[in-house]
Formats: C-alpha cells, sequence, structure tokens
C-alpha cells in the first residue's frame, strides 16, 4: 500500500474529503507529530524516507531531502513552488504538481482587504483606540486611486476586476499578459515595470518567486514609487528586499504597506514592522478561506491518484519533461 505524508496541519482532523479519497485510491495517510519542525531539512526527510508522495505544504523540498527516498510525488496545496528544488526533483524522477485555479479568490480579497485596511490606517487606529485615544483624522478613499499589479495571471486578474469595481484605475505589468483580458477589463497595460511604478497609488504584488524576481522591490525601484504610495505582498516575500521597505516606510517616502509574506517566516519577533502604525501584517494566509483549503486539498489529492494509476495531470505538473515514460513504479 503506498504512503501520502500529509504536511499540513489545516488537514490533521482527518475529516478532509481529500485523505478519503486517498484511502479509496488505496494509499495510507501519513501525518508528522504536532511538534516536528517540517522546515528543517533532516526532520522532513525522516518523513520523506517513509512515503512514495506527499501533500505539500511551504515546507522545504532541497535534494537533501529527496535523495535517496522513495519519493515520486510532491502535491503542492496552491501555486508557489519555490520551496521546491525544482532540478533537484526533475532529476531524481519526482513529479512536482500544484493547484492552479483553487486559491485566486482567498488572496484577492485578503488583498482588498490589506489595501483597505492600510489606506484607512486601520494598524495606527487600532493601537489609538488601544490606548484610549479618539483621533478622528480623514484619510483618503480608495475610489479614484490607480492600484498597479506586478502580475496578471489568475491572482492578478481576480484582483484586478474587484479594484475596477472599487472605482479605482487599474495598471499591470506582465510581460506574458493576456491582452484581450486586460483590453476587455480596462486594465491598462505598462511596457515597463518603471512605467508602473511611478504612476501607481497602490503596488501589489502577484507574480512568482524566481531568481529573476528576487529583491525586485529593492531600495531602486521603491524610490520611482510615488510618495505616499502603498506597497502591497500577498506573493512571496523573497520579492521584496526588507530592509529596503523598512527604510522606505521610516524615513516617510512610503505611506504604508500591508504584508501576507516575508523573507523570513515566521516574521521574527524584533522585527521593525511590527512596530509600524502604517504597516499591516499577516501570516501568510492570503490564500487560506475554508473554500480554497478544501479544493486545493482535494485537487492536490486528485494529481496524486492520477499520476498513481497512470493518468497525467498536464494542467497541474510543473516539470512537464518527466511526462514522457514517466512511471509510478521505478
Amino acid at each position: 500500500m503506498p504512503k501520502v505524508l500529509c504536511t499540513s496541519a489545516l488537514l490533521w482532523d482527518g475529516k478532509a474529503p481529500c485523505l478519503q479519497m486517498l484511502r479509496q485510491a488505496g494509499f495510507e495517510i501519513v501525518q508528522p507529530h504536532p511538534q516536528d519542525d517540517l522546515n528543517d531539512p533532516q526532520v522532513l526527510r525522516r518523513w520523506v524516507q517513509q512515503v512514495e508522495a506527499v501533500l505539500a505544504s511551504v515546507e522545504p523540498y532541497t535534494q537533501e531531502v529527496m535523495e535517496g527516498t522513495p519519493l515520486r510525488v510532491i502535491a503542492r496545496l496552491g501555486v508557489g513552488y519555490d520551496a521546491i528544488d525544482l532540478q533537484a526533483a526533475t532529476r531524481l524522477g519526482v513529479v512536482v504538481t500544484i493547484t492552479p485555479g483553487t486559491n485566486e479568490h482567498s488572496v484577492a480579497e485578503t488583498t482588498l482587504a490589506l489595501i483597505l485596511g492600510v489606506l484607512r490606517g486601520l494598524p495606527g487606529r487600532y493601537k489609538q483606540i488601544q490606548r484610549g485615544q479618539w483621533v478622528r483624522e480623514p484619510l483618503p478613499r480608495l475610489a479614484g486611486k490607480t492600484v498597479g499589479l506586478i502580475g496578471l495571471g489568475r491572482i492578478g486578474k481576480a484582483v484586478a476586476w474587484r479594484c475596477r469595481a472599487l472605482q479605482t484605475q487599474v495598471l499591470a505589468y506582465d510581460p506574458w499578459a493576456d491582452a484581450q483580458w486586460a483590453q476587455e477589463h480596462q486594465v491598462r497595460l505598462c511596457s515597463s515595470l518603471e512605467e508602473l511604478l511611478r504612476h501607481s497609488d497602490i503596488v501589489s504584488l502577484h507574480c512568482p518567486a524566481t531568481e529573476e524576481t528576487q529583491h525586485l522591490i529593492n531600495r531602486q525601484s521603491l524610490a520611482l514609487m510615488k510618495p505616499g504610495a502603498v506597497l502591497i505582498n500577498t506573493a512571496r516575500g523573497s520579492l521584496v528586499d526588507e530592509q529596503a521597505l523598512i527604510e522606505a516606510l521610516r524615513s516617510g517616502h512610503l505611506g504604508g504597506a500591508g504584508l501576507d509574506v516575508f523573507e523570513q517566516e515566521p516574521l521574527p519577533t524584533d522585527s521593525p514592522l511590527l512596530e509600524m502604525d502604517n504597516v499591516l501584517l499577516l501570516p501568510h494566509v492570503a490564500g487560506l478561506d475554508q473554500e480554497s483549503v478544501r479544493d486545493m486539498a482535494n485537487l492536490a489529492a486528485q494529481c496524486v491518484i492520477d499520476l498513481y494509476e497512470g493518468r497525467w495531470p498536464e494542467h497541474c505538473v510543473v516539470n512537464r519533461d518527466l511526462g514522457p515514460g514517466w512511471k509510478w513504479q521505478r
């Protein structure tokens, strides 16, 4: 009986439909001890050595973790796979899958919550109330502002039409943007990142973490943004040079930031971001609502089942070069 490691604590109650799907397909479910730190490669490897597949969260799958194990599939709950050494996985014959189309609405709603929360000064006003202060200072409205989206894939599109519904102008920079969709939804495509940064009141990140996008937002790009502009990141922490962001916030060049992801997670308790009244922080939960967790887990489980039964889930596989001739049995 093949075994599947389920690393997401959101599924550990054993009642998730995805687990029943896997059991019915003949899999045994393996769950790590709650106290185990799966971000430690040695701890993760001990569990991976026992299984052929993983329903994976954000823990790191390095070559060290995967090599010499029976692992055949890493089915990631979500669309990011920067925690997986894709080259090593491909070399080792491990299929990596993601779950497109399952969490863009959750991320889009969280993005809007961060935009509105920062613009309306919720972090600082909450602290004022806690201190017994009653400050009724008017702040800018969102309607009429220009929102710039870096990335116009599924999530960027889900954010774009919501922002348009709130009477904002929407810009987007994405070398692979769907120009017809953008035209139909009144999203103006920018020819360069610099153009977007210079003209946006709010800049929101919706692109993957790659070598090319590492610290895409840095001192130089932050300096291009409008004075008082707001930065939103619900994508990946590595997109932003956090120290440069802190400097831009401290200097007053940026008006605020809404962040769901960080360079180091969990965010260190001594981070200056925690003390700033114009920064709204979340613990990497933008893509998690009840519906998205269910849908991501079900699709990830279906990918594992398909691969075990000889079907190739083309739209979910990341390392598609493995397709021709790949088999579950080595």
